[in-house]
């Protein structure tokens, strides 16, 4: 049985994701809900749930300042929040799991299955962890690959390939990382970084281009020696984006 504790100062989405839970799961026990940081950080200490669906901002402060009050070694998190929410991009970089509101049940469920198949609970804490540093600066990212987690600072990452639903991370001194998700997850959070895309199946670090060559969309030449071709469509925008 899976303890589950909720936290979020709205009573009605409180109530709405327990019902969703309660109809949906029989191995989950509802072991209590608070509204904010400090009825939170209460309801944790006494009853060591094992995961907590967390509200990102509350009256009394956000999920972030909960989770630095709080022991995190034995605990799993699943963030609820607002869309749009400025956290969601820490949250995407640090590979922690999240619900947008109003909460969808298949979602809910998604979310549930991976903490049920989740990886050891001590690489969930170096998760939150990074979390933490990323709320306030954003300059490392949680990589999930068939050995772990790895967390990789973003100016060591060079590039990222598509290799079919996986996407290869290379890094300077020409170390890799195999990743079991798309390019365009990657996109959508590296984007405001530094990085583009240059084809449906390449997004460069801009600081380590190196030259670019025209031609029909063209070819740019980065520091570890790699060509790479740049797709008509995305050929004026990146020419733009690299003439200032």
């Amino acid at each position: 049985m899976i303890r589950a504790a909720v936290v979020d100062d709205e009573r009605k989405a409180r109530e709405y994701l327990i019902n969703l839970i309660n109809n949906q799961f029989n191995d989950i026990e509802i072991v209590g809900q608070a509204d904010g940081v400090e009825t939170g950080r209460q309801l944790i200490a006494d009853t060591k749930p094992d995961v907590i669906f967390l509200d990102v901002q509350m009256q009394d402060g956000t999920g972030f300042d909960l989770l630095a009050a709080i022991d995190r070694t034995n605990l799993q998190v699943i963030f609820v929040s607002g869309y749009g929410h400025f956290a969601i991009t820490a949250i995407k970089f640090s590979a922690v799991d999240y619900l947008v509101k109003p909460v969808d049940p298949i979602e809910l469920k998604h979310a549930i299955d991976k903490i049920k198949n989740q990886q050891s609970l001590g690489e969930v804490k170096q998760k939150l962890d990074l979390l933490l540093d990323n709320v306030n600066h954003i300059d490392k990212i949680a990589l999930t690959s068939v050995d772990g987690i790895e967390f990789v600072k973003l100016d060591k990452i060079v590039r990222c390939v598509a290799d079919s639903n996986y996407t290869v991370f290379y890094l300077v001194g020409n170390e890799k990382v195999m990743v079991s998700k798309s390019l365009k997850e990657f996109e959508e959070i590296l984007s405001s970084k530094g990085f583009f895309r240059i084809h449906k199946s390449a997004i460069i670090n801009l600081a380590f281009l190196k030259k670019y060559i025209k031609g029909e969309g063209g070819t740019v030449i980065l520091e570890d020696g790699s060509e790479l071709q740049v797709s008509r469509r995305r050929k004026e925008d990146f020419l733009a984006v690299i003439s200032g």
